[in-house]
């Protein structure tokens, strides 16, 4: 018992901690609830409840350093929320096995894309908001929180790459405001599992707890580094997250 919480919360701050720099925590955290015998149902909400928090808490310390746009996100949450509470409802009356083969090819593509556009993301071009660029910026919103509701794996690379490619952010922007949006599609996910009974308290509230101290020293660790550490986290963890699911789908 002992052995297995040590395990679950030392998973959870190393998941964090790289989830608050350029996401793929759940890579991490949700194999290790798994390898500590959480039955799956009770898995996939309790990852979902530990992350809402640290979510939670590196969206809050990227916000206090100033590196969220406000103007653009606070346009956004709604159709993430609506989009992740859809794609939780989807998910109970569809089979999402397609997406299995599906989103590990898109992942990995955007990996090797970003790893070869070596100027990709390290500059920070945004300069107005643009009519157009906010009506991508809620569409993608709501498509990918839709996304993160039905499925999952591979949100904060698809919201980092959105915002990039949509807004000009460099990475460690783009990343600020992906933790928002991601924040938002959690809760509205957790609030689901949460009403279907879900969530294993047990593992599920020392997990959270490291989380925010994991997802508090990834934060400052980005805002510090800037993109020169988020970019090259962010393509090794959508190439670790694409061969996972290729071989393990």
């Amino acid at each position: 018992m002992w052995e297995q919480l040590l395990f679950i919360v030392i998973a959870g701050f190393i998941s964090a901690m790289v989830d608050a720099i350029a996401g793929g925590g759940g890579l991490i955290s949700l194999p290790a609830l798994l390898l500590a015998g959480v039955p799956p149902h009770l898995a996939l909400g309790t990852n979902k409840f530990a992350s809402t928090t640290s979510s939670f808490t590196s969206s809050l310390t990227f916000f206090r350093s100033g590196k969220v746009s406000v103007a653009v996100v606070k346009r956004q949450i709604i159709f993430t929320f609506i989009g992740a509470a859809l794609g939780v409802l989807t998910v109970l009356r569809v089979d999402p096995g397609v997406l299995n083969r599906l989103i590990p090819i898109l992942i990995l593509v955007v990996a090797l894309y970003t790893a070869l556009r070596k100027d990709l993301g390290l500059d920070n071009r945004y300069t107005t908001l643009k009519r157009s660029s906010l009506v991508i910026g809620c569409c993608f919103a709501f498509v990918i929180g839709f996304y993160d509701g039905f499925f999952g794996p591979g949100t904060g690379s698809f919201l980092i790459i959105a915002f990039i490619a949509t807004f000009g952010f460099d990475f460690l922007i783009a990343s600020a405001n992906a933790k928002v949006l991601n924040f938002t599609s959690n809760l509205a996910s957790l609030l689901m599992f949460a009403l279907n009974g879900k969530i294993a308290l047990l593992y599920g509230i020392p997990m959270a707890c490291f989380m925010i101290l994991g997802a508090r020293v990834g934060s400052k660790l980005a805002i510090k580094n800037g993109a020169k550490l988020v970019r090259p986290v962010f393509i090794a963890m959508s190439l670790l997250m694409a061969v996972k699911m290729i071989v393990m789908p």
